[in-house]
Order: structure tokens, then C-alpha cells, then sequence
């Protein structure tokens, strides 16, 4: 079992804290009202658009697609009262290359979402509802390619999404 640490350290301004990784990077923190950083909620969302994306860009360049470029945004809707917790979130990935085979980017955030991104597998264990979706940016002129991969969460079992179903299960 591998042991990962954060320090936050209250900088004597309102709210704000210097959050330092185990890795050594550091990262300001704030509310709304000093304003000198990502609310530490929002690091949350920025995991799982960095964790996913090093997936799927990592298995696309395994599978020799030419990606031109490459974006996830993650949107999530944040309950109004407390503890204000994500219940669903979209995240999005927009793939641009001259012929990225729709089929590799579908198994790439399929990968992603059941098997190597931590952030995903432990938000849809808690209460947020995942929706992995894509659109494909070809040539000038050719229209996009969209659609969703899967749905995720909540409460689900990180161990058994990498479990291939038996066919005709429900997954």
C-alpha cells in the first residue's frame, strides 16, 4: 500500500492555505472572499479532468492516433446544502486529429473510467453520478463525432467496474 501526504498551512490571510504535495508542489487555497486560489472543492474537479486525461491521452498515443489536440472539461452540479457535495458530473473529452478512430477514443475513456483513474473510480463510490462523454474533432468541413461512453456512480464498486460483466448482465 503506497501512503500519499498533503500539508495545508493557514497563511494568516482570511481563509487562504499552502497546500504542499508529497510530491513538493505547492498550491494556494481560498474563498470566495480572498479570492488568491481554487476553492479546495474545485481541486476535486481539476483531479479528475488531469487523472483522466493523462489516461486516455496515454492509451490514444498507444494506440497510434494522431491527436492534434486534446481537452477535458468537467462540469458538476454541487447540492446547496451542507456539506455542499457533488451528486453528478459530466466530464467531456474533445479529441482533434486528422483520423482519430472513434472506437479507440470510446475504449480510452472506457479504460479510464473502470480501471486507472483513482479520482473517477473514488468519486462514483461516493454520491456523484459520472457521465463519461466525447466529440471528435476530424478535418475541416467533417462534422464532429459525439456520444457517451458510460454512466458511473454513485456508490459504485471501484473493483468491480475493471470486472468485464457476464453478457446480457446488466453492467
Amino acid at each position: 500500500m503506497t501512503v500519499k501526504t498533503t500539508t495545508a498551512r493557514y497563511d494568516g490571510s482570511g481563509l487562504r492555505f499552502i497546500a504542499r504535495t508529497g510530491s513538493g508542489h505547492e498550491i494556494v487555497l481560498d474563498d470566495s472572499g480572498g479570492n488568491a486560489g481554487p476553492r479546495p472543492v474545485e481541486m476535486l474537479l481539476v483531479g479528475q479532468a488531469g487523472c483522466t486525461g493523462m489516461d486516455v491521452m496515454s492509451i490514444l498515443q498507444k494506440k497510434r492516433q494522431v491527436v492534434t489536440s486534446y481537452e477535458v472539461s468537467v462540469s458538476a452540479e454541487q447540492r446547496d446544502s451542507q456539506p455542499a457535495i457533488y451528486t453528478r458530473a459530466d466530464v467531456v473529452h474533445i479529441v482533434e486529429g486528422p483520423a482519430v478512430d472513434e472506437a479507440a477514443v470510446r475504449r480510452a475513456i472506457e479504460l479510464s473510467a473502470t480501471k486507472y483513474c483513482s479520482v473517477a473510480a473514488m468519486l462514483s463510490a461516493g454520491t456523484v453520478e459520472i457521465h463519461h462523454r466525447y466529440r471528435i474533432v476530424g478535418p475541416d468541413g467533417a462534422a464532429p463525432i459525439e456520444g457517451e461512453v458510460m454512466v458511473s456512480g454513485p456508490g459504485a464498486d471501484p473493483d468491480s467496474l475493471a470486472r468485464p460483466q457476464p453478457a446480457g448482465s446488466p453492467a
